[in-house]
Order: C-alpha cells, then sequence, then structure tokens
C-alpha cells in the first residue's frame, strides 16, 4: 500500500469518525425501544445489527489463529489492556471498533496479533463485538488539560 493510500484511508476514517460523532454518536438511545430492550446497536460501517450479549461471549471466545480472546488482550470489558500500548476499548466509540476491526480484516490496518484475530470475523461478528465494547463503562482519557 502506497503512502498516498494510505494516507486517503487515514483521511476517510478521520472523517466517519467526525462524522459519527457530529450525528450524536451511536448510541444504544438513538434506537427503537425495542432494539434496546434487546441490547440491539447499529454501525455506519453499513453492518447488521450488533448485539451485545453476542459480543460479550465473543469476546470471552479464544481465536482460532492465536488462542487468544479479546478480553485476554484488553482486559475484562476492554478497560485493562496488558500492554500500555494496547487500546481501552471499553466505552468506545461503536463505529470506531467495527471501522478498526473491518481494517484488520480487510488487511488496510496492520497489527502482529489483531490482523490474525480479525481475519476470520464475519460482519455479524464485528458488529457484536463493537456492540459489546462500546456498551461497557468507559475508561478513556482525552488530551484535556494536559500540559
Amino acid at each position: 500500500m502506497t503512502f498516498v493510500s494510505k494516507s486517503r484511508l487515514a483521511i476517510a476514517l478521520a472523517a466517519s469518525l467526525v462524522l459519527a460523532g457530529c450525528s450524536g454518536g451511536d448510541t444504544p438511545a438513538e434506537h427503537s425501544s425495542a432494539d434496546r430492550a434487546e441490547g440491539h446497536t447499529s454501525s455506519s460501517a453499513g453492518l447488521p445489527a450488533g448485539h451485545i450479549d453476542a459480543g460479550e461471549k465473543l469476546a470471552h471466545t479464544k481465536g482460532k489463529a492465536t488462542g487468544q480472546s479479546c478480553v485476554d488482550c484488553h482486559g475484562e470489558e476492554g478497560n485493562k489492556p496488558i500492554d500500555p500500548t494496547y487500546p481501552k476499548l471499553g466505552g468506545q466509540y461503536t463505529d470506531y471498533i467495527a471501522h478498526s476491526l473491518e481494517m484488520y480484516r480487510d488487511g488496510d490496518r496492520e497489527h502482529a496479533l489483531m490482523t490474525q484475530q480479525a481475519k476470520d470475523l464475519t460482519d455479524q461478528q464485528i458488529a457484536d463485538l463493537a456492540a459489546y465494547f462500546s456498551s461497557r463503562t468507559r475508561h478513556l482519557r482525552d488530551l484535556h488539560d494536559t500540559h
């Protein structure tokens, strides 16, 4: 992949995140009461509705490629990564998680472990994982008030 295409990909991802933020996010509160009662979310990535319960089960399932589950590396509920360079996923935007997993799966984003973990994920599994991790308590920090 050339530098130009990587730059365009990064710009496209950033733009999708900005648009998701401007639209008020993708929280379950924006879905019908029936969807919320079922624990469903949706994604701007064009994925099917995600199911929080299915995502929780999948997050604890060992992957065939690496023998690791999501929570083995990112911690319970995605908030205690085993390495400080690994992201906290708990409370992250559904679309960010979904787009990131799609990019790992499709080879547009590379990481020694994540590329292997994501390569066999279906659209439904990606939607379910994104729904689960985005529904967890947020332990994310931004750069406000850092000098």
